[in-house]
């Protein structure tokens, strides 16, 4: 796809761009990592992972068109659903039938996610009844479900224990979104939303309730990998860019690629490429050996994307005035991943965690 649909898709902020979603349904692409007898194409994060650099080469963050339905619903109903949750799900997943949002972050907490859950779910007849709200919950105006995480029991020893996931019909009595506006993703909608008593049924709940935060684990890393791999499709995209702009821009009678401050930025970027490279590939490939990778997908997060940032940074450096211009992509690259560095998770926190693995005290 050309980078310019890209251009053209966010004009018109806050319009969720469904004709590229339907371009994924009619390619397939959303039985990415579906097992066959569901409907899927099969394979692993390490072909997904392949999938989101290619295509954020060209749409960057309109990636998230595909992601958050990936990893939030066909990765955690393959991962913990029962079988017939798989059934009723997957074949609609992979068909383009169905779209998912996440709802995890609450208004007060930011990357304190259990610290700062308020949304609780209470046991009924049938189901539960929810009340809270949810922020950053992207294209939650128009999935058709969420992957909510809502605490179901106050009285527990640790946090993260007494908390449940449910996979809530996104257009559920009581639910209401609202569209945030924000600097990068502008086509990709990013919501709060607010639950006012909303039923939910039984067969709605994913895994055991009460025990979610380590199921949560490999939908995590996954969405991780999958951050790295949109991060590295980008860096693609702005070497491609620079060395392209270098060789045909003329300053001083002679193209811009021949003085020596160009050439070191565009080293720089090619590096910061190779390694992103390396700790995508070796961070998938642990996870598609059902390896422990909880460590490398922080790792990798944090390093993709503050190299995305610093790469964005020096092509509108190297384009100058044309690098500031809505005209061209740099300004886009560097705008729809500025949010990476906070989200899902912050960077400071994972540095905090990868200290902290070496047996240095806990500093939150």
């Amino acid at each position: 796809m050309p980078k310019s649909l890209a251009r053209e898709l966010e004009r018109d902020e806050g319009h969720y761009p469904f004709e590229l979603w339907d371009r994924f349904t009619d390619a397939g692409f959303h039985g990415l990592g579906i097992d066959e007898e569901y409907g899927g194409l099969g394979g692993d994060v390490l072909m997904q992972s392949i999938f989101a650099r290619e295509v954020s080469r060209s749409l960057a963050g309109l990636l998230l068109v595909w992601m958050p339905t990936s990893f939030a619903g066909a990765k955690s109903i393959g991962s913990y659903g029962t079988p017939e949750q798989k059934r009723d799900f997957l074949p609609k997943i992979a068909a383009g039938d169905c779209r998912v949002s996440i709802g995890f972050t609450e208004p007060g907490g930011g990357t304190d996610v259990l610290g700062a859950l308020r949304t609780f779910a209470e046991r009924t007849e049938g189901g539960w009844i929810i009340n809270g709200e949810k922020t950053w919950c992207t294209g939650a105006h128009v999935a058709d479900y969420i992957l909510l995480l809502a605490r179901t029991d106050k009285n527990v020893e640790k946090r993260h224990h007494g908390v449940t996931l449910f996979f809530l019909p996104a257009k559920s009595r009581g639910v209401s979104t609202r569209l945030l506006p924000k600097l990068g993703m502008r086509s990709i909608g990013s919501c709060s939303v607010t639950l006012q008593d909303v039923f939910v049924p039984d067969h709605l709940v994913l895994g055991e309730p009460g025990c979610a935060w380590y199921m949560l684990l490999p939908t995590l890393n996954n969405e991780r990998i999958l951050v790295g791999a949109q991060c590295l499709g980008t860096i693609d995209a702005v070497l491609e860019d620079a060395v392209d702009y270098a060789k045909t821009r003329k300053a001083f009678g002679r193209p811009i690629g021949q003085f020596q401050a160009i050439q070191h930025y565009i080293a720089d970027i090619a590096t910061w490429q190779q390694q992103t490279e390396l700790m995508l590939h070796y961070t998938a490939w642990l996870q598609s050996n059902n390896m422990p990778c909880g460590q490398q997908a922080n790792m990798l997060k944090m390093m993709a994307s503050e190299a995305v940032g610093r790469a964005a940074d020096l092509g509108i450096q190297i384009l100058g005035g044309m690098g500031y211009s809505a005209e061209t992509d740099m300004q886009r690259y560097w705008r729809d991943h500025r949010i990476l560095r906070i989200s899902p998770i912050s960077n400071e926190m994972v540095r905090n965690s990868i200290a902290e693995s070496f047996g240095l005290p806990r500093s939150f």
